[in-house]
Order: structure tokens, then C-alpha cells, then sequence
């Protein structure tokens, strides 16, 4: 039933065939239907990814592993994360990525890196551009705490102002799980000052970075 998918997939450039547990994964998720974007934030899932590379070059360098965990309804769901190495099998890999995070807003922290380095890999390995909603928390969170900080920093810096910890710094899932955090108190802040749905947030991000060009 699926095998045409991961056919279809390996004879374009050469690419590795899908398993077939990942070419059905794909295909249900291009069949979800878009969300809802309409629901506030605690009525909202969405999905905090990160990436590993090889380095910081979005030209030369190449994505190593994935990391995600859902924030459900206000909250992070630790049974709901995700986590792996591209290699050998990077499709499969970003098959799985895209089963978990469905159509959900994409929750990330530079997003010049992140979103770059992941939507490349998604073109490269499996013909894709998405369509998800993306937030990129090292602009939206300078415009909900500036009394913190009234410009982007690292998160390292937002890290230390909010007094979070992860299990592994500079690892996809362990800095995915301090980027969770932050985004719940995005969360609360932000219904705080009326910005209650996605669309809102986003909105407000590309607000505050075109005041940064100005």
C-alpha cells in the first residue's frame, strides 16, 4: 500500500528508499488535515523541534539528529519526544520527525539555523517543502520579557534568567527540553498581554523583526 511512496521517493536524486513503516508514517502525514489555529494556547499542540549539525555553516554543514517534545494543552508531555540520527537512514528519520510532529505549529530557537538546516534535509531526502506554522522564540522572547532582555540573546542567557536546566546542553532533544520551557512561560505571558492564539505569536515575531531592520 505504501511502497509506491518509498519508490517514488529513492528514484528521485538517488535517494535512499523509504522502510516501509516510514513511507506509511509519511503518507498519513500528508493526509492530516491542517490544524485549527484558531484555539488558544492551552487549547493548542505544538511541537518544539531542534536540530544537531555538523557546524554552524548552513552552507557546507549537515544535519546529524533530530530532536522534538509536544507542549499539549499547556503542557510538556515527556512521554511525547522524539529523538535521532539521520544516519543510516535519513529518511526514515525525518519521516518519523514529521509523524510526530503531524501539522502542529513548529516551536524552534533560530530559526535561521534550525528551520534552514531541517527544511533543507526535508527537500534533500524526501521532495518536501512543509507548510507549518513556525515560532522562533529568539525573537518572540525579547517582545514578552524585555524587562529581561529587549533584544535576542542566547539561550544559553534565557536559560540562566529563567533558572533552567537540561540534561545536555547542545544536544537536540536536551536543548528541545530547555526551549519547552521557555515556551510555557512564552505561553503564559502572552495570554497575559492578549496574544491567544498562534497565529498571534507569529504575528508579533514578525512584528518585532521588521522593528529590528528599522
Amino acid at each position: 500500500m505504501t511502497s509506491w511512496l518509498s519508490r517514488l521517493i529513492s528514484a528521485r536524486s538517488g535517494r535512499q528508499a523509504l522502510g516501509a513503516e516510514a513511507a506509511e508514517t509519511l503518507q498519513k502525514w500528508q493526509a492530516l488535515a491542517e490544524p485549527d489555529l484558531t484555539h488558544a494556547h492551552f487549547e493548542t499542540r505544538y511541537a518544539v523541534i531542534n536540530t544537531e549539525a555538523s557546524g554552524l555553516d548552513l552552507e557546507r554543514d549537515r544535519l546529524l539528529a533530530v530532536g522534538a517534545i509536544a507542549v499539549d494543552c499547556g503542557l510538556i508531555h515527556l512521554d511525547a519526544a522524539y529523538y535521532a540520527k539521520l544516519e543510516p537512514a535519513p529518511g526514515d528519520t525525518l519521516s518519523a520527525l514529521l509523524g510526530f510532529a503531524g501539522k502542529s505549529p513548529l516551536v524552534v530557537f533560530n530559526a535561521a539555523f534550525n528551520r534552514n538546516m531541517l527544511e533543507r534535509a526535508l527537500q534533500e531526502q524526501l521532495g518536501l517543502s512543509t507548510e507549518h506554522l513556525w515560532l522562533d522564540l529568539y525573537f518572540l522572547l525579547p517582545t514578552l520579557f524585555p524587562e529581561r532582555f529587549e533584544r535576542p540573546v542566547r539561550l544559553a542567557d534565557w536559560m540562566a534568567s529563567f533558572g533552567i536546566e537540561t540534561f545536555q546542553r547542545h544536544h537536540a532533544l536536551g536543548d528541545a527540553w530547555a526551549i519547552a520551557q521557555l515556551f510555557l512561560a512564552a505561553q503564559a505571558r502572552a495570554l497575559s498581554i492578549g496574544l491567544n492564539t498562534p497565529p498571534a505569536l507569529a504575528e508579533q515575531e514578525r512584528a518585532y523583526r521588521q522593528k529590528l531592520k528599522t
